[in-house]
């Protein structure tokens, strides 16, 4: 089930949410043309490496200045392939916008980044010995998936169905697409190469956050 638009337009341009895309984007250009050991190097310095940020175990390529906390802002700009960088900005598109029209455009960049932080230390407080570097921004994005889901539960989203020979559009609520993608990873967690934690942590932030950081007064859906 992979989301292709929502019903729900909104009345101008979301330029915080088009703005981190084309930054998730360049990002992802020059990553392209590291060698793949500076590739490693670069993810290692300025992705979330759980061991370094609690001193519970070695890192393979130590940042040399960087202060390690803020590898929790930089990590979700940094993706591991093609269809991880597209599948993160196509939920960001197609739920961002909305939440950022909702929010207000400060209010929306600082979410966005705490949304980051706290799945960032999701996955760190359940994995502190873990070595590997955390990249990508999908937990930023779970956060704007659960406060779409609180904001707009009953707007239809389109989905595109693919099983075998069968595929077909249809428009089905947020809330069956939003708690699918939730269930789907509470089901994954535990497993490997895949940070669920990061997803689970930054889904719950998004929504019980997202009624602080709403413009007085609005009534929500």
């Amino acid at each position: 089930m992979i989301p292709i638009k929502d019903d729900n337009p909104v009345g101008r341009i979301p330029v915080v949410t088009v703005v981190l895309i084309v930054l998730n984007v360049l990002v992802f250009i020059f990553q392209l043309f590291m060698p793949p050991k500076v590739e490693l190097i670069f993810a290692h310095h300025y992705g979330v490496v759980p061991a370094w940020l609690t001193g519970l175990g070695q890192i393979a390529y130590p940042p040399e200045w960087f202060p390690r906390f803020l590898t929790l802002l930089t990590y979700p700009f940094l993706h591991g392939g093609f269809l991880h960088l597209g599948g993160n900005m196509l939920y960001l598109w197609i739920f961002g916008n909305n939440v950022e029209n909702a929010m207000g455009r400060p209010r929306f960049i600082l979410f966005y980044f705490l949304g980051g932080v706290l799945s960032g230390l999701a996955q760190v407080v359940t994995a502190p010995s873990s070595e590997a570097p955390m990249i990508g921004a999908s937990g930023a994005i779970a956060a704007v998936l659960g406060a779409y889901l609180v904001l707009y539960p009953q707007h239809k989203v389109v989905v595109l169905i693919w099983l075998l020979f069968f595929v077909r559009l249809i428009r089905i609520p947020a809330l069956v697409v939003l708690g699918g993608w939730f269930f789907l990873q509470v089901l994954g967690a535990g497993g490997e190469g895949v940070a669920w934690m990061a997803h689970i942590g930054g889904f719950v932030a998004g929504l019980v956050l997202v009624r602080f950081f709403l413009p007085r007064p609005m009534v929500l859906h």
